[in-house]
């Protein structure tokens, strides 16, 4: 019965805390060492290894550092200390202690550290996670054409790109940013994340038959606050803090990307295994930058992502030999300056079926490029300058690229810096500018 209860308890939790902010998913606090999904053994562990890194520490210190609610923690330490692992030190406020090891206790730490160094917040069971993503996955709301125009209203684009973009993200598929370079593909992938909606939440790590694996990526996650009402409802409601709360991730990588990275990494030494890309990225973004310069064939990289592509799900490998099956819950982004007709066959085309153009600005973007990027730089407003560039383009028979008011701006400011003269934009300093940036080697 005490038991059910519990169960109930956390489910009502879960869904109030969803049902008072914007997310899709909350993770309730536990209420007993069951509803963990840990075993007493791997959470005595926890602790041991937790006091020999940090030192005595209060019960409640204690359990902030793992995660758990004092609660939860509090009637293991107390058969810890029957058993002679622990001692108290001194009193601690609220009716608590200072925990030390004892000699026995530092040889089962030391022992636990052999066997997996890993020390920080409790993980949570792999089904949970799996849960967590299937809640929190972009795809559950679509985006409208103003919530993509936000998302791309700090830079310069086409605006036809609006009506093939969007449908690209509804559809929860793989997409293609192709076109020459500096006009933009990586920083509107990194915008496109915006669009997904309110911050997720992801587990510190996780664990499944014995095997640890760190989630948490400093890279890629950028905590957020948890949210409040205006009634500080929420303040009652705890969540658990093996969890964080982040921004919806955007995982990019480029040319550095190996195929060991889209798989799970087993340290030997600390016992711990470190999430792919994929895992790191799920409810969120993964762009791969300049897709055709990896290390590896495009053809081996790309028949790794069939699969997870046609089902979204993807099978990963633990150290042990098991196959699990994770959610692949993220909108993959290639961009290159390829015609990806050139990289891949027509069989892994399909599976991607948005092939998007980013083409060079014309005149009148061009123009209103130049002067956003001269105003941000604290340089006079100055039209002529646009015109004069537009000029050389068409006298070396060159194309205007998105990134080349920032460039050649940034190499007039360096001069005037150098010079010790007042920001300006002067046709002989365009001149200078041109010359460097555009010499034929």
């Amino acid at each position: 019965m005490n038991a059910a209860i519990h169960e109930t308890h956390a489910v009502d939790a879960g869904l109030l805390g969803s049902l008072l902010t914007d997310d899709t998913f909350w993770p309730a606090e536990t209420q007993s060492l069951s509803e963990t999904g840990l075993s007493d053994s791997f959470i005595e562990g926890l602790i041991l290894k937790s006091v020999l890194s940090v030192g005595t520490l209060s019960g409640r210190s204690l359990s902030e550092f793992i995660g758990l609610p004092f609660k939860v923690v509090d009637p293991l330490l107390d058969v810890m200390r029957t058993r002679k692992m622990i001692a108290h030190v001194r009193p601690a406020p609220f009716n608590d202690y200072y925990y030390s090891l004892t000699e026995l206790g530092q040889n089962r730490a030391a022992a636990q550290m052999k066997q997996c160094s890993y020390v920080g917040p409790a993980p949570v069971p792999l089904s949970d996670y799996v849960l967590s993503v299937e809640a929190q996955s972009a795809g559950l709301e679509p985006v409208t054409q103003d919530q993509l125009r936000q998302a791309l209203s700090g830079i310069s684009y086409q605006q036809d790109l609006l009506d093939f973009i969007g449908p690209a993200i509804n559809s929860n598929t793989g997409l293609f940013l192709f076109g020459e370079p500096g006009n933009g593909k990586t920083t509107i992938a990194r915008c496109l994340t915006q669009c997904l909606g309110q911050e997720i939440w992801i587990p510190h790590a996780i664990l499944d038959d014995g095997n640890l694996i760190k989630l948490q990526d400093d890279a890629f996650h950028r905590p957020a606050p948890v949210p409040e009402t205006a009634a500080k409802i929420l303040k009652a409601q705890e969540w658990d803090r093996r969890w964080l709360r982040i921004q919806r991730p955007t995982v990019m990588v480029g040319g550095e990307l190996v195929m060991e990275n889209l798989e799970v990494r087993h340290d030997a030494r600390s016992n711990i295994c470190e999430a792919p890309l994929q895992m790191k990225s799920n409810c969120g973004c993964l762009l791969i930058d300049d897709f055709g310069r990896q290390r590896i064939a495009p053809e081996e990289l790309l028949n790794r992502w069939i699969v997870p592509l046609e089902n979204r799900c993807d099978f990963l490998t633990l150290p042990t030999g098991k196959k699990i099956q994770m959610p692949f819950e993220q909108m993959l982004i290639f961009s290159t300056n390829l015609d990806p007709g050139d990289l891949v066959d027509e069989a892994f085309l399909r599976r991607v079926p948005y092939k998007i153009f980013v083409g060079d600005p014309g005149p009148d973007e061009y123009r209103q490029l130049m002067k956003t990027v001269a105003r941000q730089m604290g340089f006079p407003e100055t039209p002529e300058a646009a015109e004069y560039l537009l000029s050389f383009y068409q006298k070396k028979s060159r194309k205007p690229r998105r990134c080349h008011p920032r460039d050649l701006l940034k190499q007039i400011e360096a001069f005037c810096r150098y010079r010790q003269l007042p920001l300006g934009i002067r046709p002989e300093y365009l001149e200078r500018a041109c010359r460097s940036y555009f010499s034929d080697l």
